[in-house]
């Protein structure tokens, strides 16, 4: 074990170790560093350099946030990797994986309760080999082993602690561990010194047991084929399992603690626009509009700097918790995008995720970074950092900072008066003790509206434009005032598969909200991927990284893509064209489901894509089972299936859209809403699949208003497609029926294809208005 301290904390005076060290690094220093290397190094910068060679442990030449935050710990953390695997089996050790991610409140308190904890690390130290893994980075450790934890204790999470044999064998875990035993349960030392006087003691027999849990874990991966069912069927039943956990009061499906649910709001979306006329699609669209009205008016708002942060803890929408997340930022951009093409409404929120990814998560190249922290500290002189500390606002912070601003002029306006009243702030802060279990958010308001804009200005007495201007100006004027704090860390790391999911909502955003430049964004980032994330043989990479001077790097070893990343990125592709009808974007997509059909696809038993490759530390290949915070793989994968199979009217595409659903046909037939991406996928499989071809040039101003008519539609089983004869000569070679429609007309015309025939063409605006508006 080498010594490990933060070697910029170092301070040597005269041969003694500064009283500014933590007594656990001095304590290090001590047992580690002999007392003449100290007194030779005594005062001299030199030092510096020593110590971080000497003082760091194995995750110091890694590029992930998260594993670098770990990389002064005085636990002696291996990545995941050979190396540790080798520690474990010739020391015949337990391993003990910690996995989690940068921006997680509760991986934080665990890694300064524990991980700093000496006394715990030299606990580790002597008798496990311990790996910390970022979740983001391997999704595949981590959902392998969440499962395990799921089924033994009902529940996971982030901290996940995991206690593994030499052949990576799980044999017990958790999530979060307090330090010390308190109110009769055992803390983390205990709990390690238990686990570790049981492996000596019963080796053999946990070893045993740990190879019967790791089988188990394989047969709960098997898939179990069946007939599909019908897709009313099964989008009825998945439409009335949401319908049944909506909640009325304040809107959203299920109860505290209380999540965005895009795919869950995705398929409400399209379940009304396959059933326009019918009760239970008209209830859909106004369960999606009423929710999506609460998210905005709620504390998971920040109306102040904007964005979504991850979930709230009440059922309310009101009290956060505090990280923001790309993929929940370009998951819900998406989807209020698509509900304003539907409604015409929200489009100001629409902008507002857009600006917010753009300020704050955006790298100058174009690429995308993860996320912002929920912590950070509560002013520049304070020591420990705080959830939400840079979001949230006494009463008197909001007085102080409004007291002087004045609304066109006018300084009889009191400003603050009425932004308080807005927002709901209270003197003694307005976050309910039962969601500030730590209370940290005591005297604290996080700002959410009880009211609609247009029922507060009825109440304050003024009119709706007035008091946006007031609540625009106070926004602005707090921005500034925000800025001056100390800001959450910022986890930099760039993943392919959010940035895909980044390219889909800036797709549809652009469209929604009117502005070109926002797909022009999405364009720098496909670039951004070909430039940095793609390896010398033109396999696509999961990760990159920024150094200290904020240039692209990847670890020494690059992390190659898994199945989402592929997925992701290719449905942002197939997005995008669909707005800049670009054929490159076709192209690369078609590149790039070929390597995911090589990589990934199930070979033996055509039931998916795995969501890695074969790699000997996995014991196992396994596919997502349900869509969560981010859709499962193959539920995107099959919807990508059918939009390439319109485009490119290939049966293969067909055939293996048909393979997935029959994988997941029983646990449709029995709880549909736990896969609603997939039933959005069967549904657009077994219908009529709609192919809108526009033919002519681009620069035509009749074919831009036929596209751009077309596009302010929300017609999910729909693939639109532009053919211009002079540019798209890779795009008309790849389907017959292309060269034929093109020959077809010598002017702008649009072709609604459906079952494989195309209606007669359409040639003006205003009959394609009219057919546009009965699909």
């Amino acid at each position: 074990m080498r010594c490990v301290v933060p070697y910029a904390c170092y301070a040597f005076t005269g041969g003694r170790l500064s009283s500014a060290l933590p007594s656990s690094v001095q304590r290090c220093l001590r047992s580690r560093v002999s007392p003449l290397l100290i007194r030779q190094y005594a005062g001299s910068r030199s030092l510096v350099g020593m110590a971080k060679a000497m003082c760091t442990n194995r995750l110091v030449n890694e590029r992930s946030p998260y594993l670098l935050q770990h990389a002064h710990n005085p636990v002696d953390w291996y990545p995941w990797g050979d190396e540790a695997f080798t520690k474990a089996k010739t020391l015949n050790r337990l391993i003990f994986l910690s996995v989690g991610y940068s921006t997680c409140h509760w991986c934080h308190v665990m890694a300064h309760e524990s991980f700093e904890n000496q006394t715990i690390a030299d606990i580790l130290n002597e008798n496990f080999v311990s790996i910390k893994v970022d979740r983001e980075e391997r999704p595949d450790v981590d959902k392998l082993y969440m499962t395990f934890i799921q089924a033994i204790s009902g529940g996971g999470g982030w901290p996940m602690s995991v206690f593994l044999t030499p052949d990576l064998n799980p044999v017990t875990g958790g999530t979060y561990f307090p330090p010390e035993d308190r109110y009769g349960r055992p803390g983390f030392a205990s709990i390690l010194r238990t686990i570790a006087e049981k492996w000596q003691l019963e080796g053999d027999q946990i070893r045993g047991q740990g190879f019967a849990l790791a089988n188990a874990i394989k047969k709960a991966f098997l898939t179990n084929r069946e007939t599909v069912p019908a897709d009313e069927n099964v989008a009825l039943t998945c439409y009335t399992e949401l319908a049944d956990r909506f909640d009325e009061t304040y809107k959203g499906f299920g109860g505290a603690p209380k999540f965005p649910k895009p795919a869950e709001l995705d398929f409400m979306l399209s379940f009304y626009a396959n059933n326009k006329s019918t009760t239970e699609g008209k209830l859909a669209l106004k369960m999606v509009g009423e929710t999506l009205e609460a998210m905005a008016r709620g504390g998971i708002h920040d109306h102040i700097g904007k964005g979504f942060h991850r979930y709230a803890v009440d059922a309310a929408w009101h009290v956060p918790h505090f990280e923001k997340m790309l993929y929940d930022q370009a998951q819900l951009l998406s989807v209020y995008a698509n509900y304003s093409l539907v409604c015409g409404q929200m489009k100001e929120i629409v902008e507002d995720i857009a600006d917010y990814v753009y300020r704050n998560l955006t790298h100058p190249e174009g690429g995308f970074y993860s996320a912002q922290d929920a912590d950070s500290l509560p002013s520049h002189n304070a020591k420990a950092k705080r959830e939400g500390a840079f979001y949230v606002w006494t009463e008197q912070e909001i007085d102080d900072a409004l007291k002087d601003v004045t609304v066109n002029g006018d300084s009889s306006v009191d400003v603050a008066t009425y932004f308080k009243q807005y927002f709901g702030v209270k003197a003694n802060g307005n976050c309910p003790s039962d969601t500030d279990p730590h209370g940290e958010l005591k005297l604290q308001n996080v700002l959410a509206m009880k009211d609609s804009h247009k029922d507060s200005a009825r109440k304050l007495g003024i009119s709706e434009d007035k008091l946006t201007a007031i609540i625009e100006k106070a926004r602005q004027v707090l921005v500034e005032a925000r800025a001056q704090r100390p800001e959450p860390h910022l986890d930099s790391k760039m993943l392919t598969s959010w940035n895909g999911l980044m390219i889909s909502g800036l797709s549809r955003a652009s469209v929604a909200a009117g502005k070109p430049e926002l797909a022009g964004r999405a364009q720098k980032v496909v670039e951004f991927i070909k430039k940095y994330m793609l390896s010398e043989n033109g396999e696509l990479l999961r990760t990159a990284y920024t150094d200290e001077s904020g240039g692209v790097v990847h670890n020494s070893k690059p992390v190659k893509a898994f199945a989402d990343d592929y997925a992701f990125l290719i449905e942002g592709l197939l997005d995008l064209y669909e707005v800049t009808f670009d054929e490159n974007l076709l192209k690369f997509a078609s590149e790039l489901q070929k390597q995911f059909d090589e990589r990934f696809w199930d070979t033996d038993n055509n039931a998916g894509y795995f969501l890695s490759e074969t790699d000997p530390s996995i014991m196992t290949r396994f596919m997502e089972d349900h869509d969560g915070a981010e859709p499962a793989t193959n539920s995107v994968a099959a919807l990508n299936l059918v939009r390439l199979a319109s485009i490119f009217d290939e049966e293969r595409f067909r055939d293996r859209v048909a393979n997935i659903l029959e994988s997941v046909s029983l646990r449709l037939r029995r709880y549909p809403s736990v896969l609603p991406k997939m039933v959005t996928a069967l549904m657009r499989h077994s219908r009529p699949a709609t192919l809108v071809v526009v033919i002519g040039k681009r620069d035509d101003p009749l074919t831009q208003q036929m596209l751009d008519e077309i596009k302010r539609h929300f017609i999910p089983n729909q693939s639109l497609i532009s053919l211009d004869a002079t540019k798209d000569l890779w795009l008309i070679e790849q389907n017959d029926h292309f060269g034929t429609l093109l020959r077809s007309t010598t002017k702008p015309a649009v072709f609604i294809c459906e079952h494989f025939k195309c209606n007669q063409p359409i040639t003006s605006l205003d009959d394609l208005k009219s057919k546009l508006s009965s699909l």
